[in-house]
């Protein structure tokens, strides 16, 4: 589960990057600020 958790925030966050780039300001700090929340270093939603 750890490791999935990990594989989930890895996308969210790199998602979240690509969205900045492409000028989505919005989308881009949730998909980043989500993939914090589920990643294992991070508060996890699910612990």
């Amino acid at each position: 589960m750890h490791t999935l958790l990990l594989i989930i925030a890895a996308i969210l966050v790199i998602a979240g990057i690509v969205a900045l780039f492409r000028r989505q300001i919005l989308w881009g700090v949730v998909l980043i600020i989500v993939g914090l929340l589920v990643g294992p270093g991070g508060v996890s939603i699910f612990s």
